[in-house]
């Protein structure tokens, strides 16, 4: 299999013009549309069922949680959160959101993923301040995981809760100017990490850029992906106290894939199957690796969250935001509010 690659500064160039390309060379006003690939995505989401495009206008969605009834995102150029109700009416929650201050105009640098936690708190990831934070009934943060063994993180990427109740995110190093190479950097490797009981380990050390996770429905599965310099998406089985054993790939784009996008966020829906990014859109796979559809948008696609008791899949792309109902539904958060 001939699987893409870039190393280098060659990598990050080619994350900033697949981000340009989905803000700038997109046609929006194009149609999302819905590839059939088995007959088996019928039973995940309805024939005729159309992809909605509900707000627009923005830099670079990312980060989507559903809480309280709306869709809450980050806007990583625009440094800002925001939330869109099911008819669509926005509202800006959080300016400054990501740690930065000042804030490199137009940089990826603002705040990404979030997670209601158990007391029913947010947990949001600052890209450009390095660390993941809690934001108070105020929203104003107060920094929650920023180093590891002593050492400042890389820039906190994806997070989520596993069945288990620990909390699992992904460190790439997106958030330093020169990635690896960056003299800011002090971990040596980019991991994933497990926080449990007031302990954060490394369980996965040896993946290039680790982005979005996932885990089964059970609990029993892990699913990563990586975004180069070889692009695919990993399982891997879980064990007691987060242990992870046998990685084995999901999925590989290989150097045919020459859409823009890449293997970024993913997730689980109730049945096992796993809604992962990558080029053109949102990949719909079975447990087995079997590509059952995809999501084909006019703009690149970062990143999807499950929504309405898991009735509606709303994704993050470029400039917009997007929804589509479901026949199967997705797997909500372990804690939701």
């Amino acid at each position: 299999m001939n699987v893409i690659r870039y190393t280098g500064l060659a990598l990050w160039s080619a994350i900033a013009s697949i981000a340009v390309q989905g803000a700038a060379g997109a046609d929006t006003a194009a149609p999302a549309r819905i590839e059939r690939m088995d007959a088996a995505l019928d039973a995940i989401i309805a024939p005729g069922t159309t992809i909605e495009r509900v707000a627009t206008g923005f830099k670079f969605t990312e980060g989507p949680m559903w809480r309280e009834g709306r869709l809450w995102f980050s806007d990583l150029r625009d440094n800002k959160v925001y939330a869109v109700n099911r008819s669509g009416k926005v509202e800006l929650l959080i300016e400054h959101a990501g740690g930065l201050d000042p804030f490199p105009a137009d940089s990826y640098l603002g705040s990404n993923a979030m997670a209601t936690d158990k007391d029913g708190s947010v947990l949001l990831i600052q890209q450009g301040g390095r660390k993941i934070v809690r934001l108070d009934a105020q929203l104003n943060p107060t920094a929650l995981l920023d180093r590891y063994q002593g050492k400042k993180l890389n820039s906190p990427n994806d997070l989520v809760f596993a069945p288990d109740g620990s909390l699992w995110f992904t460190d790439p190093p997106f958030g330093l100017s020169r990635m690896d190479k960056d003299p800011a950097k002090e971990l040596s490797f980019n991991a994933v990490y497990r926080y449990a009981n007031g302990r954060l380990e490394a369980m996965i050390k040896d993946l290039p850029l680790p982005n979005g996770l996932a885990f089964s429905p059970d609990g029993k599965t892990l699913y990563v992906a990586n975004f180069g310099p070889e692009r695919f998406v990993n399982a891997y089985d879980v064990g007691t106290d987060g242990a992870v054993s046998n990685a084995r790939a999901l999925i590989e784009y290989t150097s045919d894939e020459r859409r823009p996008g890449g293997p970024d966020g993913l997730k689980v829906d109730s049945a096992g199957n796993v809604w992962t990014t990558g080029p053109g859109g949102i990949r719909i796979i079975t447990p087995r690796g079997k590509v059952l559809g995809q999501l084909l948008l006019p703009e690149v696609a970062a990143n999807l969250a499950f929504a309405e008791q898991g009735k509606v899949a709303y994704i993050t792309a470029t400039s917009s935001i997007y929804k589509l109902a479901l026949r199967t539904s997705g797997s909500m958060p372990l804690y939701q509010r």
